[in-house]
């Protein structure tokens, strides 16, 4: 192709995106948004006294794209929310110092603390515990032992992953 076939051909094909009739591609319509290639990562905090169970959280939780924190009792957890609030809560029940369902009472009350998105994670399967918690503030309640597809189902039901990301 000669160099003026290729400017023809190139002017008629910025002429037809800047005529006033609509392109048909959507992309020749909107202008370009840029976007931060360093999105911000969703915080998470995990909160359980056993070591195992943290370590297993925070795998899958990465995997899902979490910066995640731990806290090992309600306590430390407050502490930490006191700083900062994080984006989920993945809370055991049944913790020394401080259990979760206080620790979560504490959170609420703080400034912003109504934000943060609470999935109890626990052993205590009796109806009248998962009422307590969500009737207290917690958004979501999944029984242990847990899995990748447990927790990305229950943080994609609250909002906190896109539900496509839940099925990957």
């Amino acid at each position: 192709m000669s160099t003026a076939s290729t400017a023809s051909s190139w002017s008629s094909s910025t002429s037809i995106a800047s005529s006033s009739s609509k392109p048909k591609c959507k992309w020749l319509r909107e202008p370009t948004k840029h976007r931060s290639r360093r999105t911000k990562m969703k915080t998470c905090l995990v909160v359980d006294d056993s070591s195992v169970v943290r370590k297993i959280a925070r795998r899958i939780l990465e995997g899902l794209e979490f910066q995640v924190t731990e806290a090992e009792d309600g306590s430390k957890a407050l502490e930490i929310c006191q700083r900062q609030l994080p984006d989920a809560v993945l809370l055991d029940w049944n913790m020394p110092v401080m259990d979760g369902f206080e620790f979560m009472g504490h959170m609420r009350r703080l400034p912003g603390g109504d934000q943060p998105k609470v999935v109890f994670c626990t052993t205590e399967n009796n109806v009248a515990h998962i009422a307590q918690a969500l009737s207290g503030g917690a958004n979501e309640y999944i029984m242990k032992p847990f899995d990748k597809d447990i927790i990305a189902d229950k943080f994609a039901e609250v909002g906190l992953i896109p539900v496509g990301q839940a099925m990957v």
